[in-house]
């Protein structure tokens, strides 16, 4: 299902939103995390893949690869990490942010807790963080989050805690223990009262957009080297982060943005029809686990309304053959590892290019030029095996062999 958003404004970037998540924050988080051992140096990959954006009949369709960002497999990295650096200098201003990321004052912060509800990737995020930090964390998973993402973030020396239902009852658990104990929410998800650290969280996401304009040598107010991004749905935080910075270093002359998510879990697409924020009208559970959100941000909504152009759900089984499409590459295109919701900026342009009337309306043909976000890699390395039918690490292998060939083409 595909939505044209009439709200959608493409003028410059509003003051309103600038005052809230700007370039000049965005540079200062990068500034900061590039001392975290977590982190990989320098930019992630921007991938081309000619063939396949032959294949779609578009001009160019590039691919930057956020499975590579840090072992946490996740552009989620970005985030927590961040987030919870600023409000830890809310309560301490003199201390060094790059001190913090290396535990320089953890003997200052050891009685510090933090907690967080997570659908996997957010909640690995926030532990690795809080033990390169020095603080405690505790992480609260819902009944559909798979053990081997529980291990993933219990490695990092979180607690656990589970819980029945699903996301949105792990955010109000989380919450409450929260309230309880005297620790502190570090969400991505916002709510009455609770807009600071979720803003934080998804400025950290903006990382993403500013390599992809350094990479691409784009020039402000200018148009760039996309005419459409394809970005996640899930409460909203990636797609605010990322166009937000797209669309006050382009003005008028930013790309458009299409936010896809799970049809089961269309909480943005509901919030695009009825005007507002709003919740999911499906059973939310999705193979996307990261995208299984049934509640809109409030926060995120208010950049999302005017920013982004389209809004369209895809089925689980899009996503999960956009798996399969990414890692088998092809003469051309390097394979690359992309896990359900690394894969769903893909499955929302297949669904797109086979649909004539959407494609129209979105100014979608042979000359666009478009960019894809790949989110995660193989986070649950079981299941990605089980979709795609080899394991991360023999895609893997294959995208070193096809480098090695590139190179000696050169």
């Amino acid at each position: 299902m595909l939505i044209a958003n009439p709200r959608a404004q493409r003028g410059p970037y509003p003051a309103a939103l600038r005052s809230l998540m700007n370039l000049d924050r965005a540079r200062e988080n990068r500034r900061w995390l590039a001392s975290w051992a977590a982190l990989a140096r320098g930019a992630t990959p921007l991938h081309d893949l000619p063939d396949l954006a032959a294949r779609l009949g578009v001009a160019r369709l590039s691919v930057k690869d956020e499975s590579v960002r840090s072992p946490l497999g996740s552009f989620k990295a970005l985030g927590a990490p961040i987030a919870l650096v600023r409000q830890i200098l809310r309560r301490h201003p003199d201390l060094d942010p790059a001190a913090l990321l290396n535990g320089h004052h953890a003997g200052l912060l050891q009685d510090t807790t933090v907690v967080s509800a997570t659908d996997g990737n957010h909640g690995r995020g926030l532990a690795a963080a809080a033990r390169s930090i020095g603080c405690c964390c505790v992480i609260v998973l819902h009944a559909h989050v798979s053990a081997e993402r529980e291990q993933a973030i219990a490695v990092h020396g979180a607690r656990i805690v589970r819980i029945a239902g699903n996301y949105d009852d792990s955010v109000e658990e989380a919450a409450r223990l929260a309230a309880a104990n005297g620790w502190q929410v570090v969400s991505d998800t916002s709510y009455e009262g609770y807009e600071d650290i979720p803003r934080d969280v998804m400025q950290g996401y903006a990382t993403i957009a500013a390599e992809v304009l350094e990479q691409t040598g784009a020039a402000a107010n200018e148009p760039g080297a996309f005419t459409h991004l394809f970005l996640q749905g899930g409460v909203g935080g990636l797609a605010a982060g990322v166009a937000s910075c797209f669309w006050e270093f382009h003005g008028a002359q930013r790309p458009r943005f299409v936010v896809v998510e799970p049809r089961q879990a269309d909480c943005l697409f509901q919030s695009a029809v009825q005007g507002r924020a709003a919740r999911a009208t499906g059973s939310v559970d999705s193979v996307m686990a990261g995208l299984a959100c049934g509640e809109t941000s409030p926060l995120a909504w208010r950049f999302l309304q005017p920013g982004i152009d389209a809004f369209m759900t895809i089925e689980d089984e899009a996503a999960v053959q956009a798996m399969r499409v990414l890692a088998a590459g092809s003469g051309q295109d390097i394979p690359i590892v992309a896990g359900e919701s690394g894969a769903a900026g893909l499955a929302g342009l297949q669904a797109l290019r086979s649909d004539a009337a959407g494609s129209a309306q979105l100014g979608l043909d042979e000359r666009s030029r478009v960019l894809l976000i790949n989110t995660e890699g193989a986070t649950a390395p079981a299941v990605y095996e089980a979709l795609v039918g080899e394991t991360a690490d023999a895609v893997l292998q294959r995208q070193a062999g096809w480098q090695a060939g590139a190179r000696d083409a050169r």
